[in-house]
């Protein structure tokens, strides 16, 4: 299901943040659903950019790390595994082979939890 904003929309995604911490989730709801909230870029673009500012940024298999959310998020806005997966791949040539085929790892395990 597509929300016109994939924060402010996603009740399972504000209730995660805030299992992290009360104010933390309060406060990333409403700086990040500002800025999901910008007209201009829709909904799963914005998903598939965070996918890639999250390869590009920091270790996908660290405790709290946020990869899963956002390939989930990307999923509600109705990108598919294969464009993640071609996402991936650009990113090889820009972030590195490494941290693209770290993505792949857990891409991998996302859908194989999603998929039991």
């Amino acid at each position: 299901m597509a929300y016109k904003n994939a924060v402010l929309d996603d009740q399972e995604l504000q209730a995660g943040l805030s299992s992290i911490h009360p104010k933390f989730g309060d406060f990333c709801t409403r700086v990040a659903g500002e800025a999901w909230g910008l007209p201009l870029i829709d909904q799963k673009t914005k998903a598939l950019i965070t996918i890639a500012i999250d390869v590009v940024n920091q270790p996908l298999a660290c405790e709290g790390n946020p990869f899963g959310a956002h390939v989930a998020m990307a999923i509600k806005q109705g990108a598919t595994r294969e464009e993640i997966e071609e996402l991936l791949i650009f990113l090889c040539v820009y972030a590195g082979f490494n941290k693209a085929a770290a993505g792949f790892g857990m891409l991998n395990e996302i859908f194989a939890e999603t998929e039991k």
